[in-house]
């Protein structure tokens, strides 16, 4: 935050002018009784009290102030949610007041806030991108349909692992996993392959999106001080412009390249591709054009973003706890067996390795605020205010650590999940890595399916031991705050033969 502050230091008296007109035309308006929360400053409000991982200074915040908190963030005023309780309310109770986003200005580079089902609001539009979603892409038949697909692209994961395991040198999980990740989804929608396993542009292609991800994230001052968005002040939408015009350089080659087959008569529906054009020619009003770019770069930087992460987190907390490792290479070769390949139709069968999927979820939520809500009017809660326009952040990472909840919080104890009907669906909102309600991520049904079975088949086909002979209880598990939380030290293991 250190370049935060020199820049408000330097725009001080303007921001001064430009912060009191509000509050003098605020105070003749009836007083609405806000959440409590820490004092604000003048002009700056509690901008400082953010530091370098908001999930943790916000979590420790609400020790002090309650599970649902106000803050003043320059201009923007902001409701942090930290219960399962007030979470279920603002979710599910309140879900048409709260369903729509809080857009950031990192994602209004290319209009893409506009066309995107991520951050559009709850309208005509979106719920039609997202019934093609559920429809084409997320459904059970078509995720049925597809494992083998799935099942050949982890076949090449271990491929991968092998060759590192011959060679004895150590795999950067995360890395593999992204690569894994992005292949499934090009194989998908492009039936090809995108990236090689090992090669620089798995790389590139996962610095990226980390990159997104990360100026998506990171404190600017144009959100908290509207008046800077004309002047883009750290940069960040030059270089989203940048970061989104890659991605979508690749989207709309391949898109042109169907385009052309359509135009030469010699077009045929063989992938998901295939299916949204058709549909964008069938019915233009319920699926343009324009949007599927955006789609792609939604799904293909976020989900290829959480999925890899969450891997590397399973990953990380086995390796730094074995005796749970030890627990879950047992579980698999009891019921899948010392040889066999884990499958798809295995994992309902594997409770121990849903209960590490979980716990990971619990205590390394993807989204540790998921995405950022804006309430539409007036709502009462908890017998307090949430103003219109306020934004709202659900912080899962700290209801996945309140003591309230978990036994033990900070420790990686999958064992409390098993016996506990408890799923990450949105329906349980102690564990809402995925979010809940209308907003609930589309996407939640592949995530699951890829998790488990790339987890389970790298501990059943391997060994493995950290890199240069690091301890378990000596390994580094701080994490690095982005709209997706990253390991701040990436995993590297080595396979060991079984």
């Amino acid at each position: 935050m250190d370049s935060l502050a020199f820049l408000l230091w330097i725009l001080l008296p303007w921001l001064t002018i430009y912060f009191l007109l509000p509050l003098l035309k605020r105070s003749k308006s009836s007083p609405k009784k806000l959440p409590p929360g820490p004092f604000p400053l003048p002009i700056f409000g509690n901008l400082f009290e953010l530091g370098s991982k908001p999930h943790k200074s916000l979590a420790k915040l609400a020790q002090k102030h309650g599970p649902l908190m106000t803050l003043q963030l320059g201009q923007a005023t902001t409701m942090v949610v930290s219960s399962a309780g007030i979470a279920k309310q603002v979710l599910q109770t309140n879900d048409i007041s709260f369903s729509n986003r809080n857009v950031v200005d990192a994602v209004c580079v290319l209009n893409h806030h506009k066309v995107s089902m991520v951050w559009m609001p709850v309208s005509t539009p979106w719920k039609n991108m997202r019934k093609i979603c559920n429809s084409h892409i997320f459904s059970k038949y078509r995720l049925d349909s597809t494992h083998h697909l799935r099942r050949k692209k982890v076949e090449e994961l271990l491929a991968y692992v092998q060759s590192s395991c011959q060679a004895g040198v150590a795999v950067n999980i995360g890395q593999a996993a992204f690569g894994t990740t992005f292949n499934l989804l090009s194989n998908t929608f492009f039936s090809m392959d995108l990236l090689k396993h090992g090669s620089d542009e798995i790389h590139e292609f996962k610095e990226l999106v980390c990159n997104i991800m990360a100026e998506v994230a990171k404190p600017n001052f144009a959100d908290y001080f509207p008046m800077l968005k004309r002047i883009d002040p750290q940069g960040i939408r030059k270089r989203m412009t940048i970061h989104f015009g890659k991605m979508m350089d690749l989207f709309n080659t391949m898109i042109n390249q169907r385009l052309l087959a359509i135009k030469s008569g010699s077009f045929e529906i063989k992938d998901v591709l295939d299916e949204l054009l058709a549909v964008n020619y069938e019915n233009c009003e319920e699926f343009k054009q324009s949007y599927l770019r955006n789609l792609l770069l939604d799904l293909f930087a976020a989900g290829t973003d959480t999925t890899s992460s969450t891997l590397e987190w399973a990953m990380a907390e086995l390796l730094h706890n074995p005796d749970k490792l030890t627990n879950a290479k047992e579980e698999l070769e009891r019921i899948i067996g010392r040889g066999n390949i884990v499958q798809e139709g295995d994992i309902d069968r594997l409770l121990y390795l849903q209960s590490i999927v979980k716990e990971t979820f619990r205590l390394h939520p993807p989204v540790p605020f998921l995405i950022p809500r804006k309430v539409t009017a007036d709502v009462e809660l908890c017998g307090f205010t949430v103003p219109k326009d306020a934004q709202v952040l659900v912080n899962a990472w700290a209801i996945g650590r309140d003591q309230n909840l978990w036994e033990n919080p900070h420790s990686f104890e999958p064992e409390r999940f098993l016996g506990l009907e408890m799923d990450v669906k949105g329906q349980d909102f102690e564990l809402i890595p995925f979010g809940a309600g209308r907003r609930i991520c589309p996407g939640l049904p592949l995530a699951i399916r890829m998790l488990h079975l790339m987890l389970g088949s790298l501990i059943h086909s391997f060994n493995w031991k950290l890199e240069n002979g690091d301890k378990p209880e000596n390994m580094d598990m701080d994490d690095k705050f982005g709209i997706t939380l990253h390991k701040a030290q990436s995993l590297l293991a080595i396979p060991i033969q079984l």
